[in-house]
């Protein structure tokens, strides 16, 4: 790819990667759009870019693109926007399909009246489930919660366009992503948020389970990367991808990273993998993109920005255990 400026669009470019996705294109020297209705992002999370002519921000919802004059050059797309949150996905299932499956929808069909046809979409690992490891993109799909089978069918819609409008797309599927402003707001979730904060708090970390437990964590840096990598690659269309580091960590290990000494330990829950591993080799084949940041160096930095969780919810043993009630209700058939 020359130098030459491109316009991009960054769905939830007000949330945790997709901020990031933003801070590299203005970096690269691109011009960006960004979309993001400000129900889970923050808009100090560009801050930085909000008095630079090449951020444009439209806070919006995705039905409303359909009128805007602002996409006519757009090139490329990067869907990040949608619900993570996963346990709540359980209570309030209807909420996670709108946004993660219905507004999807219709993106892709203001792409087709926009004649826009570079498109990236942030997938997640939980569609898999309860998968063996590590875990390759042929490995049987199997949704064990609604945000997991929301983000799975936001993915077939995706790859359906591929193939019926030529939509020159892929899919990343995102293991587990961390790094400077991780979620920090809303439902128990994110364990960096939920230990940082605890930290600050001079509180004890809830660990679930014994703490063995690995998870595939990704950099956020090198998850931006690997999606920029991926949307510029040249004849790479209507792909999936695996998106995780290749080395899992335990709980346990990043509870001593960040100096963790007081611990409180939950019982383990139903249908939580005891590890997520992914197989990467197919993006680092194919793309020529590899993960470049140590746990160790990652964690360190989120350390360095340890104040941005100063106004995080603060979870306790009791608290958590009336959040996830619904997730035992539901997924004890899994244990």
């Amino acid at each position: 790819m020359n130098n030459k400026s491109k316009l991009f669009l960054v769905t939830g470019g007000c949330g945790f990667i997709g901020s990031h996705m933003v801070d590299k294109l203005i970096k690269l020297n691109h011009k960006v759009i960004v979309i993001d209705n400000l129900s889970g992002g923050f808009l100090k999370n560009i801050k930085l870019h909000l008095e630079s002519k090449k951020l444009i921000f439209l806070k919006k919802n995705i039905k409303d693109l359909k009128k805007s004059s602002l996409l006519d050059k757009v090139e490329y797309v990067f869907h990040f926007a949608g619900k993570g949150d996963i346990v709540p996905s359980i209570e309030k299932p209807y909420e996670y399909f709108f946004n993660n499956v219905h507004l999807t929808l219709k993106l892709l069909t203001i792409l087709n009246i926009k004649k826009i046809q570079k498109f990236v979409y942030a997938a997640s690992s939980s569609c898999y489930g309860l998968a063996k490891t590590p875990t390759n993109e042929t490995n049987p799909i199997n949704p064990l919660y609604p945000y997991a089978l929301s983000k799975y069918q936001g993915e077939q819609l995706v790859m359906h366009w591929h193939k019926v409008y030529k939509l020159k797309c892929n899919s990343l599927r995102i293991f587990n992503a961390y790094g400077p402003r991780v979620k920090t707001t809303g439902a128990y979730g994110a364990v960096f948020g939920v230990f940082f904060k605890q930290l600050l708090e001079n509180k004890p970390l809830t660990i679930v389970g014994n703490g063995k437990q690995k998870r595939d964590f990704i950099y956020v840096t090198d998850l931006v990367d690997a999606f920029y990598e991926v949307a510029i690659k040249k004849n790479n269309y209507g792909e999936i991808y695996n998106l995780g580091s290749g080395k899992p960590q335990s709980i346990n290990k990043l509870a001593g990273l960040i100096n963790g000494k007081k611990r409180v330990y939950l019982p383990s829950r139903p249908g939580e993998p005891k590890i997520t591993y992914a197989n990467i080799d197919k993006i680092v084949k194919k793309i020529g993109w590899k993960p470049k940041v140590p746990f160790n160096l990652g964690v360190k930095e989120m350390l360095s920005n340890i104040d941005y969780w100063k106004n995080a919810p603060l979870w306790n043993k009791s608290k958590i255990n009336k959040a996830t009630k619904i997730w035992f209700k539901y997924m004890s058939k899994y244990e």
